[in-house]
């Protein structure tokens, strides 16, 4: 394999030869909360499994980025949109206790008891499905069910190309400790949040074009207290660019060199934050700083299909399950398979922040509950694949339903 690379304008030029590693059904790329779930859902349904992270934690902005709160799976007026493994995820995060919270509103209570009464139905109405959690716990808890589940997780891997042939993908190519591995599979997940995968395979991606305001969430420890600081939050992508805060100051995120700025910039703020109230004491310090960027929206798929958010309430034929708007509520959305593929490959799949959505659009979707529902739907899609090279769409919606998935409004 010729490899070239090109450093201040040079040619570096090397030729590899990269040793297989293991040949699977389905390889999922990234080990956030869309990964857990495609994993997940993939393994459950037989196929031979195995998640590759870059990290050394799973959750990725849930857990190592510290955005610690599972947001609604409910559409705020008292119905439940999610189910299955968004739900199973959303309990598992609060397994041993659920954290304080700024999120207003959260009845949780309402929302976990069996058989509701009346008036229990009538508390949903006024309490969004969300809770925050901690995202160590989490973690652990994700990487436990993981394994129990039969993936393989290889952690410190990180993907650096993708090997094709015939519009089908037939293999990636990693480096971790053991140095630069081939790993080879009947179907592909692409979960890392950034499009890597797809970008990599030669799949249609976009940037997301207004940019990252700087985010940098941290958790101090203040007396006998733990709060969550969130220094940066997402904004309306509908409003002008010069009207928001840090115009100036954007980050598109797939850039190592920006990225790098992102993290550095960001720690400076939280220490800047942190001593507005004082210097370090026995009863005031940070407790935690994110170790992976809190970078939201950087590039995705563009796919057979792009979600736009004037869709609430469309049906599709190809639905493989319902998901709210976590910014109000109301609107419900069927998510189409075709959102989850590209033009290019028929055995590669996108999920979580990087499925196929519009860029006003995308803040809604790049969510932990959206990332459950998308992860479930390609998990058991690649599974499917691997096992008769291709997707039958009717095979798929009865696994989904068989599951609890809800695919159109009106089952709910």
């Amino acid at each position: 394999m010729e490899n070239q690379v090109k450093i201040n304008g040079e040619i570096i030029s090397e030729h590899l030869k990269t040793p297989v590693a293991g040949e699977y059904d389905v390889v999922v790329c990234g080990g956030g909360v869309a990964g857990v779930a495609s994993a997940l859902a993939s393994s459950r349904a037989g196929a031979k499994t195995l998640l590759i992270e870059k990290s050394f934690m799973l959750g990725g902005l849930a857990t190592a980025g510290l955005v610690t709160i599972y947001l609604p799976i409910c559409d705020g007026k008292g119905k439940q949109v999610c189910f299955s493994i968004a739900e199973e995820l959303l309990k598992l995060s609060i397994k041993y206790g659920e954290e304080f919270s700024r999120v207003q509103g959260i009845d949780i209570g309402a929302w976990t008891c069996d058989n509701p009464t009346e008036e229990i139905l009538e508390r949903r109405k006024n309490s969004r499905y969300q809770v925050q959690f901690n995202h160590n716990v989490f973690a652990i808890l994700c990487e436990r069910l993981l394994l129990d589940e039969g993936v393989k997780i290889l952690y410190g891997t990180s993907l650096c190309s993708a090997v094709s042939k015939d519009n089908i993908l037939n293999a990636i190519v990693c480096e971790n400790k053991n140095g630069r591995i081939g790993i080879k599979a009947k179907s592909f997940i692409d979960a890392t949040g950034d499009a890597d995968l797809c970008y990599y395979a030669g799949e249609k991606t976009e940037v997301y074009e207004r940019g990252n305001v700087l985010a940098s969430w941290y958790y101090e420890h203040l007396k006998d207290e733990l709060f969550l600081n969130m220094l940066g939050y997402c904004e309306d992508p509908f409003s002008p660019v010069s009207e928001t805060k840090n115009a100036d100051n954007r980050y598109i995120g797939v850039d190592s060199e920006e990225i790098t700025s992102f993290m550095t910039n960001g720690r400076a703020s939280i220490l800047r934050s942190f001593l507005r109230g004082g210097n370090i004491t026995k009863d005031r310090s940070i407790a935690t700083i994110s170790t992976q960027p809190q970078l939201r929206m950087t590039r995705k798929l563009v796919g057979l299909y792009e979600i736009d958010e004037s869709e609430e309430g469309k049906e599709f034929y190809d639905s493989v399950g319902l998901f709210p708007n976590w910014k109000k509520s109301g609107p419900i959305y069927e998510m189409p398979l075709r959102a989850l593929r590209g033009e290019k490959f028929e055995n590669l799949f996108a999920c979580g922040r990087c499925l196929s959505v519009s860029q006003t659009t995308w803040d809604v979707t790049r969510v932990i509950p959206v990332c459950a529902v998308s992860g479930e739907a390609v998990g058991i899609a690649s599974a499917l694949y691997s096992k008769e090279g291709k997707v039958d769409l009717s095979k798929l919606q009865e696994r989904l339903k068989a599951n609890g998935v809800k695919l159109h409004p009106s089952e709910l």
